[in-house]
């Protein structure tokens, strides 16, 4: 093998949307410029000198707030609109929550809170004969189905077996672009203790009566050593689809009756990523998943009752917590305290196949940690659109001054090249990450511990984190595996929010 190929393979290019304006400015900031230089003119020929003053100084503490912007790209107005969201959340009290018989949830359930207010849980039959949940999100009109894939791991595996699975790991990615109604996609890893339990019922059931003494005694040391320390690692994948097809809003049934035979299909397209099978989660699977979340003391229950072969009966009414406590920087639900953290700047030059290994392992620092990657659909037609705009702000932006910045030529290559791979038929696709790290809600020790191993773990996969102050509820539940879109549930639209950038 020549020492080029046998040169381990290197991955980037990704890069921030921005928009075009003048001096260096963002198309928002620049038609507030443009307007506030008319209200001024306006100003001074109707009012004088003095109002003109006044009108002026207004405008600029407008334009100083959207031009200030600190490391995560927030400008000044936004982190202004977060404070004053959160003010009227702590006003109204919405911040605290109670279901159960003396909460204010209907019929006394432990509905869940916030997002997933709304939301129903159906179980349908593919065409298979095999049982699958589709979850019901009516506020936004959408619906989402989650699988459960066993990942292989890349542990002893050669460098070449690793590259072709992110080979058609983007091959799946972008043929999401082409699937009917799918607008959005999540993978969800999930590191949790793994009490053992099931590593005894496994030996036990295989242990033969006449083995040596010393192979039993051998097999039930591991069995009793080995879960010290251990985790578990689960991994999902939740697909969204619209309702919305045609111009015409198809209802659960109709969307069941239409997903049905794709099913199976959406779920073996992962083969050959690395991540095994695909099987959809069941109803019940799906409430033991989310139970487990918002009360992680009760999933050894859950285990214990599964593994004796007779599993509690839940309903979608009952797997919310009895009680939360949203605060600005954590989210207490039940006994459990949670951190979620954002991703607001991807690595900037070229990274390894392995750039997010440490960020996913399982960390004794942190015992439960929920890593989840959301991808925005984005189809052939729109995607050539975008970059061909993209294309024209990174023009733009180096042609202004005759000495453009390092930067400005480099988003410009950038730019050109996304343009040149889209057009030779690459995908375009939007995404973000999300961490949440949760702690006994009472450990004070082990909630600062938690926050700076997620941060240090940020830091080695070359990721910008940031905490989602004054909205951590939405935050967990967006980590879930359950396909919510929450760039869809942001007020302001996403159109206007790209001009800020």
């Amino acid at each position: 093998m020549s020492p080029a190929a046998s040169e381990p393979r290197t991955y980037g290019g990704w890069r921030l949307p921005r928009s075009p304006g003048i001096m260096g400015l963002d198309l928002l900031s620049s038609a507030v410029l443009i307007t506030a230089l008319v209200f001024c003119v306006f100003t001074l020929m109707i009012g004088g000198f003095l109002a003109t003053i006044i009108v002026g100084l207004f405008w600029a503490v407008l334009l100083a707030l959207l031009m200030s912007k600190n490391r995560h790209h927030q400008s000044g107005l936004q982190r202004l609109a977060v404070r004053l969201a959160w003010r009227q959340t702590r006003l109204s009290g919405s911040q605290h929550y109670r279901s159960g018989p003396l909460g204010k949830a209907r019929w006394g359930t432990f509905q869940l809170p916030g997002l997933l207010a709304n939301t129903r849980l159906h179980e349908y039959t593919d065409s298979w004969g095999q049982r699958f949940a589709i979850l019901e999100l009516p506020t936004k009109g959408h619906y989402s189905i989650t699988f459960r894939v066993e990942p292989e791991g890349s542990s002893l595996v050669d460098s070449d077996q690793v590259d072709l699975w992110v080979g058609r790991y983007a091959a799946v990615l972008k043929k999401l672009g082409d699937e009917a109604g799918l607008i959005a996609a999540q993978v969800t890893v999930e590191t949790a203790p793994d009490t053992g339990k099931r590593l005894r019922k496994h030996v036990q059931a295989r242990i033969d009566a006449n083995a040596p003494a010393v192979a039993k005694q051998m097999l039930h040391d591991v069995v009793s050593s080995y879960p010290a320390g251990a985790n578990d690692v689960k991994v999902w994948i939740a697909l969204t689809f619209s309702s919305l097809v045609h111009g015409k809003r198809m209802k659960v049934d109709e969307f069941a009756q239409e997903i049905k035979p794709r099913l199976r299909g959406l779920g073996e397209q992962f083969h050959g990523t690395g991540v095994g099978g695909a099987r959809a989660l069941t109803a019940q699977q799906l409430c033991e998943v989310v139970r487990s979340a918002y009360n992680p003391s009760a999933a050894e229950a859950i285990e214990d009752a599964n593994l004796a072969g007779d599993p509690v009966a839940m309903q979608w009414c009952d797997v919310g917590p009895a009680g939360h406590e949203t605060y600005w920087d954590s989210y207490v639900h039940d006994d459990a305290l949670s951190i979620t953290w954002a991703m607001t700047a991807a690595p900037r030059g070229v990274v390894h196949s392995n750039i997010l290994e440490r960020l996913l392992e399982p960390n004794r620092q942190v015992a439960r940690k929920r890593v989840t990657v959301v991808y925005r659909v984005i189809d052939p037609a729109s995607a050539a659109r975008a970059v061909d705009s993209d294309v024209r702000s990174a023009q733009t932006a180096a042609t202004a001054s005759k000495r453009p910045k390092a930067s400005q030529v480099h988003e410009l290559k950038l730019a050109t090249q996304t343009a040149e791979e889209e057009a030779r038929g690459a995908g375009l696709i939007d995404y973000a990450l999300l961490v949440t790290a949760t702690v006994d809600g009472n450990d004070l020790a082990a909630r600062n511990l938690a926050k700076a191993t997620v941060e240090n773990l940020g830091a080695t996969a070359r990721l910008m984190l940031r905490e989602l102050t004054g909205s951590q509820d939405s935050a967990f539940a967006g980590a879930l595996p359950l396909g919510l879109a929450l760039s869809e549930y942001v007020r302001v639209p996403r159109e206007v929010r790209r001009l800020t950038k």
